[in-house]
């Protein structure tokens, strides 16, 4: 990516997905990951109305009012059980990907987010609060499995060259996802209190594009061929996604992988953990998953509307600037997806982590230094986009690609329930604590995301290989070399001692 004249090369891959590859990384993304990006934001917008309609519904039942604090737990479940319902679709996702393939299970999940658009949509109608908490639930069940699968499906279909790329279609879908549901919130399309359960029920329409659209491309070519054993399956899928001129080399690999796995079957999540070959890419990504929910964007999202209010922007007018926010996001999103094969994951994640780690430290100085000068709430304007930024640009879709790519086919599922198990608890995790970090260390909390994003940036600018344009085999073998050199050590100074004590 240099050169005279190259710079153009630099912002943009010599070798893009065809028109097949892109419709399928929409037709997967659309039922996915944007559901989830969706069901995360949308929620926001209609609070007040929910709360009232569970204040009417108490009254209509039992002739009081609701208590301030149980009003409060309702509708902190409602919130908070799509979290749970994560965490159980990850642990059904990864075991439904090896039993129904990975395209087949995409397409059945969509069954969790149509049930929970019709539960929503007639909660209202129905003057029932808790079909809105089962609703929530199995929209996290459908978020959970498509974050599991997702990725290992967009990871298997992609060519070696194109794999990074085709792997941030997750981000940048979540991403777009979220956008989508704090516009569909706002007063003008679905905002005002006589349309919110049209507004939650409107999750089922991304679940019909993907029913839609998805089932005119092929499983993934690497499950027909390791997982099944179909060798015709795989060569015509690898033709239509491929090309006749690019599928022979992506058969080769394939074969590759399958021999190198000659006994192996489909891991369980405890026997991954249990196996020392693999004992760095399991810390790796439960390190990475852990980090994307605790690094403190949650927590920026958090202050957005103090700061807005700080630098003067009108209370009616903080939704749209947060949606500018998750814009930002976005472009992100997308512009990592352009880079992600000419700089390599390395560079980016971790370059990431270094920015959000400035400014979480630059972001603490002005919001300590608020009232000194007036120039100091626009300054936390701008470090909330930073961060923002940061983060999309790295860590929010690098991570999934290397947990695709630190595995071979045998294993990738059990590590994306490891990953997403770890990734779902931390989210909870920050949600339970942070309030009481921000009421004990109120704006020094981002002190506490400085040494998460600093120590996770030297993780990986220490451990972790480059993984653009190798295949999965030769990943594994690189990290499986590494360890030798590690392992080495400590046989060398066990011999050292020995000799220096005769």
């Amino acid at each position: 990516c240099g050169g005279q004249g190259g710079s153009f090369a630099v912002l943009f891959p010599l070798q893009f997905p065809n028109k097949l590859l892109l419709l399928a990384m929409f037709s997967t993304c659309i039922g996915g990951t944007f559901q989830c990006g969706y069901n995360i934001s949308v929620i926001n917008a209609p609070t007040k109305y929910v709360q009232d309609f569970i204040n009417s519904t108490w009254m209509q039942r039992y002739q009081s009012n609701i208590s301030e604090n149980g009003l409060t737990l309702l509708w902190s479940t409602i919130v908070s059980i799509f979290t749970l319902g994560g965490l159980v679709g990850v642990s059904i996702g990864s075991t439904l990907s090896v039993k129904l393939g990975r395209r087949g299970t995409l397409l059945t999940n969509n069954c969790f987010s149509v049930m929970a658009a019709l539960l929503m949509g007639l909660s209202a109608f129905a003057g029932s609060f808790e079909l809105l908490i089962i609703g929530r639930l199995l929209c996290g069940i459908n978020a959970g499995v498509a974050l599991c699968v997702e990725p290992m499906y967009l990871g298997e279909i992609a060519p070696t060259a194109l794999r990074g790329a085709m792997g941030m279609g997750t981000s940048i879908f979540l991403t777009v996802g979220i956008v989508s549901g704090q516009v569909m919130g706002l007063e003008e399309i679905l905002g005002r209190e006589e349309y919110w359960p049209f507004l939650l029920a409107t999750t089922c329409i991304p679940a019909f594009l993907q029913l839609l659209f998805l089932p005119w491309f092929p499983e993934s070519p690497r499950y027909l061929f390791i997982d099944r054993g179909n060798d015709e399956g795989c060569r015509k899928a690898l033709v239509q996604l491929h090309g006749l001129a690019g599928s022979e080399g992506a058969l080769k690999d394939i074969q590759a992988e399958k021999n190198n796995l000659v006994g192996f079957k489909a891991r369980k999540p405890w026997e991954l953990l249990a196996d020392r070959s693999v004992r760095w890419q399991v810390i790796t990504i439960i390190l990475l998953n852990a980090a994307q929910q605790l690094n403190g964007v949650n927590a920026m999202y958090f202050y957005t509307q103090y700061v807005f209010q700080q630098s003067g922007i009108p209370t009616d007018k903080i939704p749209y600037a947060t949606v500018g926010t998750g814009a930002c996001e976005c472009l992100t999103a997308l512009t990592c997806g352009l880079l992600v094969e000419c700089l390599g994951r390395k560079v980016l994640i971790a370059g990431g982590y270094i920015l959000m780690s400035v400014c979480c430290i630059l972001f603490t100085l002005t919001l300590a230094l608020q009232h000194v000068s007036p120039v100091f709430p626009y300054l936390s304007v701008a470090c909330v986009f930073a961060f923002v930024l940061s983060f999309g640009l790295g860590p929010g879709g690098v991570t999934n690609i290397l947990t695709t790519e630190l595995f071979t086919q045998t294993s990738r599922p059990a590590a994306f329930m490891i990953a997403g198990s770890v990734n779902w608890l931390s989210f909870f995790f920050i949600g339970l604590v942070f309030p009481f970090i921000v009421i004990g260390l109120q704006h020094y909390c981002f002190l506490v995301f400085f040494v998460v994003c600093s120590t996770v940036a030297i993780y990986i600018l220490a451990a972790i290989p480059e993984t653009k344009n190798k295949s999965f085999l030769e990943i594994q073998n690189e990290f499986q070399s590494s360890k030798k050199k590690t392992d080495v050590l400590p046989d060398e100074a066990e011999a050292l001692l020995v000799s220096t004590s005769l």
